[in-house]
Protein backbone atom coordinates (compact mmCIF):
# COMPACT_ATOMS: atom_id res chain seq x y z
CA UNK A 1 0.00 0.00 0.00
CA UNK A 2 1.83 3.10 -1.22
CA UNK A 3 2.01 6.17 0.99
CA UNK A 4 2.87 8.40 -1.94
CA UNK A 5 -0.08 10.76 -2.56
CA UNK A 6 -2.12 9.81 -5.62
CA UNK A 7 -3.50 12.62 -7.85
CA UNK A 8 -6.62 13.11 -5.71
CA UNK A 9 -4.51 13.29 -2.56
CA UNK A 10 -2.12 15.79 -4.12
CA UNK A 11 -5.07 18.00 -5.05
CA UNK A 12 -6.53 17.70 -1.55
CA UNK A 13 -3.20 18.50 0.14
CA UNK A 14 -2.58 21.41 -2.22
CA UNK A 15 -5.87 22.94 -1.11
CA UNK A 16 -4.28 23.58 2.32
CA UNK A 17 -1.46 25.70 0.88
CA UNK A 18 -2.78 28.87 2.54
CA UNK A 19 -3.48 27.23 5.92
CA UNK A 20 -1.21 27.99 8.89
CA UNK A 21 2.07 26.01 8.84
CA UNK A 22 1.07 23.81 11.76
CA UNK A 23 -2.15 22.78 10.07
CA UNK A 24 -0.36 22.08 6.77
CA UNK A 25 2.11 19.88 8.60
CA UNK A 26 -0.68 18.09 10.42
CA UNK A 27 -2.61 17.15 7.26
CA UNK A 28 0.58 15.94 5.55
CA UNK A 29 1.48 13.72 8.51
CA UNK A 30 -2.12 12.55 8.59
CA UNK A 31 -1.89 11.42 4.97
CA UNK A 32 1.44 9.67 5.50
CA UNK A 33 0.31 7.85 8.65
CA UNK A 34 -3.25 6.82 7.73
CA UNK A 35 -4.29 4.41 4.94
CA UNK A 36 -7.03 6.54 3.35
CA UNK A 37 -7.37 4.76 -0.05
CA UNK A 38 -8.86 1.48 1.23
CA UNK A 39 -11.32 3.46 3.36
CA UNK A 40 -12.51 5.25 0.20
CA UNK A 41 -12.76 1.88 -1.56
CA UNK A 42 -15.27 0.73 1.07
CA UNK A 43 -17.62 3.65 0.33
CA UNK A 44 -20.21 3.96 -2.47
CA UNK A 45 -19.41 5.76 -5.72
CA UNK A 46 -22.54 7.94 -5.65
CA UNK A 47 -24.87 9.51 -3.10
CA UNK A 48 -24.52 11.47 0.15
CA UNK A 49 -21.72 10.71 2.61
CA UNK A 50 -21.32 12.03 6.15
CA UNK A 51 -17.94 12.04 7.89
CA UNK A 52 -18.24 12.30 11.67
CA UNK A 53 -15.12 13.71 13.32
CA UNK A 54 -13.64 15.17 10.13
CA UNK A 55 -10.96 17.28 11.83
CA UNK A 56 -9.16 19.42 9.25
CA UNK A 57 -11.28 17.75 6.56
CA UNK A 58 -8.49 15.92 4.72
CA UNK A 59 -10.31 12.61 4.34
CA UNK A 60 -13.52 14.30 3.17
CA UNK A 61 -11.53 16.43 0.71
CA UNK A 62 -9.75 13.35 -0.62
CA UNK A 63 -12.98 11.36 -0.85
CA UNK A 64 -14.77 14.10 -2.80
CA UNK A 65 -11.94 14.15 -5.33
CA UNK A 66 -11.66 10.36 -5.61
CA UNK A 67 -15.42 9.88 -6.01
CA UNK A 68 -16.94 12.68 -8.15
CA UNK A 69 -20.39 11.10 -7.80
CA UNK A 70 -20.49 11.81 -4.07
CA UNK A 71 -21.64 14.78 -2.03
CA UNK A 72 -19.62 14.86 1.21
CA UNK A 73 -20.46 16.62 4.48
CA UNK A 74 -17.93 16.65 7.33
CA UNK A 75 -18.64 17.55 10.96
CA UNK A 76 -16.35 17.97 13.97
CA UNK A 77 -16.44 19.39 17.49
CA UNK A 78 -13.27 21.46 16.90
CA UNK A 79 -14.33 24.82 15.44
CA UNK A 80 -10.74 25.81 14.63
CA UNK A 81 -10.18 22.68 12.53
CA UNK A 82 -13.53 23.10 10.80
CA UNK A 83 -12.53 26.67 9.92
CA UNK A 84 -9.33 25.37 8.30
CA UNK A 85 -11.31 22.70 6.44
CA UNK A 86 -13.84 25.25 5.18
CA UNK A 87 -11.14 27.69 4.04
CA UNK A 88 -9.39 24.88 2.16
CA UNK A 89 -12.53 23.53 0.44
CA UNK A 90 -12.09 23.48 -3.36
CA UNK A 91 -14.92 21.17 -4.48
CA UNK A 92 -17.88 23.53 -4.74
CA UNK A 93 -21.32 22.00 -4.43
CA UNK A 94 -20.10 18.57 -3.31
CA UNK A 95 -18.11 19.22 -0.15
CA UNK A 96 -18.85 21.22 2.98
CA UNK A 97 -18.08 21.26 6.70
CA UNK A 98 -19.81 22.25 9.93
CA UNK A 99 -19.25 22.25 13.68
CA UNK A 100 -21.32 19.70 15.62
CA UNK A 101 -21.52 18.93 19.35
CA UNK A 102 -19.79 15.81 20.60
CA UNK A 103 -21.89 12.74 19.82
CA UNK A 104 -24.30 14.63 17.56
CA UNK A 105 -25.00 13.13 14.14
CA UNK A 106 -26.74 15.27 11.48
CA UNK A 107 -30.07 13.79 10.35
CA UNK A 108 -30.07 11.71 7.18
CA UNK A 109 -30.76 9.81 5.25
CA UNK A 110 -27.10 9.29 4.31
CA UNK A 111 -25.93 6.72 1.80
CA UNK A 112 -22.83 6.25 3.92
CA UNK A 113 -21.42 7.42 7.23
CA UNK A 114 -17.68 7.20 7.86
CA UNK A 115 -15.61 7.63 11.03
CA UNK A 116 -11.83 7.76 10.77
CA UNK A 117 -9.94 7.50 14.08
CA UNK A 118 -12.71 8.99 16.21
CA UNK A 119 -14.13 6.33 18.51
CA UNK A 120 -11.11 5.90 20.80
CA UNK A 121 -11.71 9.42 22.15
CA UNK A 122 -14.99 8.21 23.75
CA UNK A 123 -15.60 5.67 26.48
CA UNK A 124 -17.20 2.35 25.52
CA UNK A 125 -20.74 3.54 26.17
CA UNK A 126 -20.11 6.67 24.11
CA UNK A 127 -18.60 4.67 21.26
CA UNK A 128 -21.53 2.30 21.08
CA UNK A 129 -24.05 5.16 21.29
CA UNK A 130 -22.31 7.02 18.46
CA UNK A 131 -22.27 3.94 16.25
CA UNK A 132 -25.98 3.38 16.91
CA UNK A 133 -26.70 7.03 16.05
CA UNK A 134 -24.79 6.64 12.79
CA UNK A 135 -26.74 3.52 11.87
CA UNK A 136 -30.01 5.32 12.61
CA UNK A 137 -29.35 8.01 9.96
CA UNK A 138 -28.34 5.58 7.19
CA UNK A 139 -30.59 5.22 4.17
CA UNK A 140 -31.81 1.70 3.39
CA UNK A 141 -28.85 -0.10 1.85
CA UNK A 142 -26.45 2.53 3.25
CA UNK A 143 -23.07 1.60 4.71
CA UNK A 144 -21.25 2.47 7.90
CA UNK A 145 -17.44 2.54 7.52
CA UNK A 146 -15.27 2.72 10.64
CA UNK A 147 -11.48 3.07 10.45
CA UNK A 148 -9.93 2.92 13.89
CA UNK A 149 -7.11 1.22 15.76
CA UNK A 150 -7.04 -2.43 16.74
CA UNK A 151 -5.78 -3.64 20.11
CA UNK A 152 -3.23 -6.06 18.61
CA UNK A 153 -0.39 -6.57 18.08
CA UNK A 154 0.48 -5.18 21.49
CA UNK A 155 3.57 -3.24 20.41
CA UNK A 156 1.62 -1.36 17.74
CA UNK A 157 -1.18 -0.62 20.21
CA UNK A 158 1.34 0.75 22.74
CA UNK A 159 3.02 2.90 20.09
CA UNK A 160 -0.34 4.30 19.00
CA UNK A 161 -1.44 5.03 22.58
CA UNK A 162 1.82 6.91 23.25
CA UNK A 163 1.43 9.01 20.11
CA UNK A 164 -2.18 9.85 20.92
CA UNK A 165 -1.20 10.85 24.45
CA UNK A 166 1.29 13.30 22.95
CA UNK A 167 -1.29 14.70 20.51
CA UNK A 168 -4.19 15.08 22.96
CA UNK A 169 -2.62 15.65 26.37
CA UNK A 170 0.58 17.51 25.51
CA UNK A 171 0.31 19.19 22.11
CA UNK A 172 -3.50 19.62 22.26
CA UNK A 173 -3.75 18.83 18.54
CA UNK A 174 -6.85 16.69 18.95
CA UNK A 175 -10.00 17.61 20.88
CA UNK A 176 -11.38 14.93 23.14
CA UNK A 177 -11.06 13.18 26.47
CA UNK A 178 -7.51 12.79 27.81
CA UNK A 179 -8.42 9.17 28.46
CA UNK A 180 -8.47 6.77 25.51
CA UNK A 181 -10.56 3.64 25.09
CA UNK A 182 -9.32 1.20 22.48
CA UNK A 183 -11.91 -1.51 21.94
CA UNK A 184 -11.20 -4.86 20.29
CA UNK A 185 -12.59 -4.66 16.72
CA UNK A 186 -14.73 -7.78 17.04
CA UNK A 187 -16.57 -6.16 19.94
CA UNK A 188 -17.32 -3.11 17.79
CA UNK A 189 -18.44 -5.45 15.01
CA UNK A 190 -20.91 -7.02 17.46
CA UNK A 191 -22.22 -3.54 18.32
CA UNK A 192 -22.75 -2.82 14.63
CA UNK A 193 -24.61 -6.10 14.15
CA UNK A 194 -26.68 -5.41 17.25
CA UNK A 195 -27.61 -1.99 15.84
CA UNK A 196 -29.13 -3.69 12.80
CA UNK A 197 -26.32 -3.80 10.24
CA UNK A 198 -25.70 -6.86 8.10
CA UNK A 199 -22.70 -8.21 6.21
CA UNK A 200 -20.36 -6.67 8.78
CA UNK A 201 -16.77 -7.34 7.75
CA UNK A 202 -13.37 -6.67 9.24
CA UNK A 203 -10.08 -5.88 7.52
CA UNK A 204 -6.64 -5.10 8.87
CA UNK A 205 -4.89 -2.18 7.17
CA UNK A 206 -1.61 -2.17 9.08
CA UNK A 207 0.72 -4.08 6.78
CA UNK A 208 4.13 -2.32 6.78
CA UNK A 209 2.74 0.32 9.17
CA UNK A 210 3.53 0.95 12.83
CA UNK A 211 -0.08 1.73 13.78
CA UNK A 212 -2.68 -1.07 14.13
CA UNK A 213 -5.10 0.32 11.53
CA UNK A 214 -8.34 -1.65 11.24
CA UNK A 215 -11.47 -1.31 9.10
CA UNK A 216 -15.07 -2.29 9.86
CA UNK A 217 -17.83 -2.07 7.24
CA UNK A 218 -21.51 -2.87 7.70
CA UNK A 219 -24.64 -2.34 5.63
CA UNK A 220 -28.15 -1.35 6.63
CA UNK A 221 -30.69 -3.72 5.05
CA UNK A 222 -32.45 -2.33 1.98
Amino acid sequence: MSRWPDPAARQALQAYRTAPPGDRAHVLVRWLSCPFPPVVDALPSAGRVLEVGCGHGLFSAYLARRRPGLTVHGVDIDAAKVAVATASERVEGRLDFAVAPSGAVPPGPWDAVVLVDVLYLLDEAGQRALLESCVAVLAPGGVLVVKDMATTPAWKARWNAAQEALSVRVLRITEGSPEFTFVEPRERARWMTGAGLVDVREERLDRARVHPHHLLVGRRPA
